[in-house]
């Protein structure tokens, strides 16, 4: 059923007034691709416009916080956290970010730790793109999701 229409077909917020509070999380992931010049000064901590991987967390928790200012269905939530990790590997030249986004309320998280996840990526693409225009972005993902009344689900 699609939750996002009404009776006649018109785009409605879902209404999540009767819902239980309950423990929420998502766990997210995307990846980056890269030259190996770029992989290595970011490594090193030597790009130009500064420590891309502490910018890049700083705007994932960021635009976790924003998600329904971007995303027009997405109800305001009150995050409770948010992390954002960051696996370099050095034999793909690919950095994997990985987004983590807790609440307890009535509805979860999964759009918030998507955009938390894909603002970190694009930010990483943002403060490198004057040395790699071909870094591509890939595999943005929900991995895991617990709480509400659907339970747990992991993407396998």
């Amino acid at each position: 059923m699609l939750t996002h229409f009404n009776k006649d077909g018109k785009a409605i917020m879902v209404d999540v007034t009767e819902k239980n509070e309950t423990k929420r999380e998502a766990i997210t992931s995307g990846k980056i691709f890269m030259n190996f010049e770029t992989f290595q000064k970011i490594k090193e901590g030597t790009i130009e416009k500064g420590d891309v991987l502490g910018v890049a967390r700083v705007a994932g928790i960021m635009a976790a916080k924003k998600t329904s200012d971007l995303i027009p269905m997405c109800h305001p939530l009150f995050i409770t956290g948010v992390d954002i990790e960051f696996v370099l590997n050095e034999e793909k030249l690919m950095i994997e970010a990985r987004a983590i986004v807790k609440t307890q309320g009535k509805t979860g998280v999964e759009m918030e730790a998507l955009t938390a996840v894909t603002t970190s990526l694009l930010t990483i693409y943002d403060m490198c793109k004057a040395m790699d225009k071909a870094m591509t972005i890939t595999d943005i993902k929900l991995c895991k999701k617990t709480g509400g009344k659907s339970g747990e689900f992991i993407n396998e």
